[in-house]
């Protein structure tokens, strides 16, 4: 009998079709009765293709015995509870850092040249009627990025090939050649864009403040690519409406798919619906990975990216 693998969120299909060469595959993604799913045949699956994994999900999967997450993060999975049940929880690390830099520099130009606002002045017959307002150059100003990992690593070389001086925060100095802060208050004052790629969850919550939007300042530019629970939505809004903060370019927000409604009519934003690691090219590397980690572990052999 092939080990029941129960896929929670939407795979690729060169996964899928990969899963069920290997396993019994189930699908909660896209399940009009998800709870039905579980209840029907929770008690069968010893896999998991996905993310979303809750302490109660896990109390209806007594079996269960990995979750392979399609992602970097592993915040929308209650790993202590999987660590104390001894549940595996692998991730799918640097498939995902290409992606993610490519869109940051893409959004930080398009706030800085207003490129939205441009697609919409000549589709409007604006252009007809005079010459469309100077945007910014990002070459030559400061980027200062919170959380240089791999991800924030790709963006630190990208912005340099960009002109643009790169300096960090994080809890430890790293042996790179950029400027590092200890305090991200100080940093915000001193940088003319702020990145937040830095992990979600508990640790990170608000990690983003009233203070540090306010030390960003009025000619200040915020791009969030990490999970929005990092940044004082509210303070952000509110600096926004403001004036107080120069400008966004956000692809997360705190309780999506909702967005602030006063976001959608502010002109110093620019909006992405979280696709910063939703390429084709990396969604078919992140599905590999969560069939590598699956075909291993009911082998017997290594994980290849285990978490816990």
């Amino acid at each position: 009998m092939l080990p029941d693998v129960l896929i929670t969120q939407p795979q690729p299909k060169s996964c899928v079709d990969t899963l069920k060469q290997n396993f019994t595959v189930h699908a909660l993604a896209g399940a009009t009765d998800p709870d039905a799913v579980l209840t029907e045949i929770g008690d069968r699956i010893r896999g998991i293709a996905g993310g979303k994994v809750t302490a109660s999900m896990m109390e209806r999967m007594p079996k269960l015995e990995i979750i392979a997450a399609s992602g970097v993060g592993t915040d929308s999975i209650d790993v202590a509870t999987a660590k104390s049940r001894g549940i595996r929880v692998t991730n799918t690390p640097n498939v995902l850092n290409d992606a993610v830099a490519e869109i940051t520099i893409g959004l930080m130009v398009a706030l800085s040249r207003r490129l939205p606002q441009a697609d919409r002045f000549i589709r409007s017959g604006e252009w007809l009627k005079g010459q469309y307002p100077l945007g910014r150059e990002i070459g030559g100003k400061t980027v200062g990025i919170l959380g240089l990992g791999g991800i924030g690593k790709e963006i630190a070389r990208r912005a340099e090939a960009m002109k643009m001086k790169v300096a960090y925060f994080g809890r430890n100095e790293q042996p790179v050649p950029y400027r590092y802060y200890g305090e991200l208050v100080a940093m915000a004052q001193d940088v003319d864009w702020l990145v937040v790629i830095a992990p979600g969850g508990k640790g990170t919550e608000g990690l983003v403040s009233r203070e540090v939007l306010q030390a960003l300042g009025p000619n200040g530019m915020l791009v969030n690519v990490a999970r929005g629970s990092l940044v004082d939505q509210a303070a952000l809004v509110d600096l926004l409406v403001s004036r107080g903060l120069g400008g966004a370019a956000l692809d997360v927000f705190d309780k999506e798919p909702n967005v602030p409604e006063a976001l959608l009519s502010l002109d110093n934003v620019v909006l992405s619906p979280h696709q910063g690691g939703r390429s084709e090219e990396s969604r078919e590397a992140v599905g590999a990975i969560v069939v590598e980690n699956l075909v291993a572990h009911f082998s017997g052999k290594p994980l290849f990216s285990p978490v816990v």
